[in-house]
């Protein structure tokens, strides 16, 4: 279900809120003065508790049986219900917030027991995340990396063909907030021919789109691209921390292994699939002369309007512009856009080898960098390896990421006669290797 019209609700934080107005209502997991932890829906500065409102019995039918579902501090269960859930659910929350609900008062009567602040809470991983894979789909990223080392082949002769991707670490995905500890590892010296330990010289973000598996698949069963969309239960932000000194040494011959796996962070809301139903878009015409996808990527509607329109951006803010009261300096703004496949077209590709997807897997969409200068996704890019310092309003520079350094993530979906929504924040601090 979407709102095509401005409706408000009589929550009077949600009216006009940059990331979680009544058209958003996306999911998550969160603690409230070290309790359990619970499920809720991010509603302006509020989040709704779905288990007090069960409690006070304000679900009932389907609604109520995604509401169970959200119980124990994870979504998984949820997750597996698919998209009925997911509407029901949704459906009967617009009619609780809405202006002009019936339920106002009972709603209001509960207080802070039912709509606590959100500043007051803890969010959490919202799911127990069994796998997550990275993709690398963001073609301009692949574009500008691949120049590095092969500046008149930058990309291999796979990469229109399939979509790359690989395994990454899902035990050490974290919440927005928890600090980034600059890992160690083995990098070789330049002009030296035996690599040294130590702490990573070269750390970088990647600025990419996550998304969430719903209902899985048994094992052996591909999952149809027609049919790929309505497996995935929604998105959210995720910056694929990255040390490139340890990823230069490790990357051949089999690809990044301790230079992304020592964190990945991710925004903490679920963004469903039905909240952005408004900002779908037709997947960019591929350039002249780039291959068809092979038939078991290509399905009509999925080309029709299975791109998602999501601005994308990405702020640094240092130890000296917070002593100094500077704003936070805007690295890149990108689009999911950018996206080479879409999200259909990497569930039905992660599948077709009979791989089991299940609720609550994870996928990374690669760096999603734009064509432009001011759109790129990672430092790699921005100083083109090292060569060309960022130059911050503080009069610091930065090749790559200092011990202090803060990296925000945003997002946020626009269109005319559509309310605006965005994904919240995804931050992460460095701090010094232990």
């Amino acid at each position: 279900m979407t709102l095509s019209t401005l409706t408000q609700s009589w929550i009077a934080s949600a009216n006009g809120h940059r990331d979680f107005p009544l058209q958003n209502l996306p999911m998550g997991i969160f603690s409230l003065n070290g309790s359990a932890p619970r499920s809720g829906v991010a509603i302006g500065e509020h989040i709704f508790d779905l288990e007090a409102g069960l409690a006070a019995g304000l679900f009932e039918g389907q609604a109520k049986v995604a509401v169970e579902a959200t119980m124990g501090g994870v979504l998984n269960a949820f997750f597996a219900l698919g998209r009925s859930a997911r509407v029901a659910l949704r459906e009967r929350l617009l009619e609780l917030l809405s202006e002009g609900s019936t339920l106002r008062g009972k709603i209001e009567a509960q207080g802070a027991r039912l709509l606590p602040l959100a500043a007051d809470c803890e969010l959490q991983v919202p799911a127990k995340i069994g796998d997550y894979t990275d993709f690398y789909v963001g073609i301009e990223h692949a574009k500008n990396v691949g120049k590095l080392f092969r500046p008149d082949n930058p990309l291999l002769p796979n990469y229109k063909y399939v979509p790359i991707g690989y395994h990454g670490r899902a035990s050490t995905i974290r919440a927005s907030g928890a600090d980034v500890r600059r890992p160690k590892g083995q990098t070789l010296p330049a002009g030296q021919t035996e690599p040294a330990f130590g702490p990573c010289a070269r750390l970088d973000y990647e600025l990419e789109l996550g998304i969430w598996i719903g209902q899985g698949n048994e094992m052996g069963d591909p999952i149809p691209v027609s049919e790929a969309g309505d497996h995935i239960a929604g998105f959210c932000l995720l910056n694929d921390w990255s040390a490139r000194d340890i990823q230069a040494w490790e990357y051949q011959p089999l690809g990044p292994f301790l230079s992304k796996s020592f964190i990945t962070s991710i925004s903490p809301w679920v963004v469903t699939a039905e909240a952005l139903e408004p900002f779908r878009r037709a997947q960019p015409a591929r350039p002249e002369g780039d291959p068809q996808p092979l038939a078991y990527l290509l399905d009509p509607q999925d080309q029709a309007k299975g791109a998602l329109d999501i601005e994308l951006e990405v702020l640094l803010l240092t130890e000296s512009m917070r002593e100094q009261n500077l704003p936070a300096h805007r690295l890149g703004l990108s689009n999911s856009l950018n996206m080479y496949w879409t999200a259909a077209q990497l569930v039905a590709h992660h599948s077709v080898n009979g791989c089991q997807l299940q609720s609550g897997d994870l996928f990374g969409s690669g760096t999603l960098s734009g064509p432009d200068r001011s759109q790129l996704g990672s430092l790699l890019e921005i100083t083109e390896g090292g060569k060309l310092p960022v130059e911050l309003a503080s009069g610091e520079v930065r090749k790559f990421l200092e011990d202090g350094d803060e990296i925000i993530l945003r997002a946020r979906c626009i269109r005319e006669g559509y309310a605006s929504i965005g994904f919240g924040e995804c931050r992460g601090k460095v701090i010094a290797a232990r």
